[in-house]
């Protein structure tokens, strides 16, 4: 073999090596996922794309595992606040059309607070969270309250992160949600939102 052949080989297998980390690197989500599976911690909310790669870390809050939010769950003493979107039946369906509710099966004991995970909420939504949490926890901020919705969803980290903000102190945030639950074999039942 050539000096120059060889080089022309080396180069081309350079060339696919380049082509396939840009491949892997578009694939798994961009830089920000590259050689790993966690985002990173945004300053803010999350406002798009809801449903991806989600950080392992909370600034104010603690990130539970599986074993951990269980433990929660038996001893009784945490509020625990799925946050999975929801769409209501519309309103003005025309005649004869058939609308079927989306069923969720969530963790035991949850109240279901549907929608306050979006990066912005408005005004009746951010009233309609604050007021389901303060039903259940009265007006102290330092009880127990831990999010969740689904693995890989940031509607459960950006409700948590609003808690956090609002000045509760014993925030919880469940990453995995009810996937993690039911991987561990453990109950769900049928929930309805609040």
């Amino acid at each position: 073999m050539t000096s120059r052949s060889h080089n022309r080989r080396g180069r081309e297998c350079a060339r696919h090596h380049v082509v396939a980390a840009l491949f892997l690197v578009a694939f798994n989500g961009g830089p920000a996922l590259a050689g790993s599976d966690k985002a990173a911690e945004p300053d803010g909310y999350r406002m798009e794309a809801y449903r991806a790669p989600v950080p392992a870390t909370l600034k104010g809050a603690k990130v539970v595992s599986t074993e951990e939010t269980i433990d929660l769950w038996k001893k009784g003493e945490t509020l625990f606040v799925d946050v999975l979107p929801h769409d209501p039946k519309p309103a003005k369906l025309p005649v004869g059309t058939v609308w079927k509710e989306k069923v969720r099966s969530d963790i035991p004991g949850s109240i279901w607070l549907a929608n306050v995970g979006y990066g912005v909420l408005n005004k009746e939504m951010e009233t309609y969270f604050r007021n389901g949490l303060e039903a259940h926890l009265g007006r102290n901020k330092d009880r127990k309250v831990l999010f969740y919705c689904m693995k890989d969803c940031w509607m459960s980290w950006n409700a948590a992160k609003r808690a956090v903000e609002w000045g509760y102190t014993a925030v919880f945030w469940y990453p995995l949600g009810t996937d993690g639950w039911i991987a561990a074999g453990q109950d769900t039942r049928v929930n309805k939102p609040l």
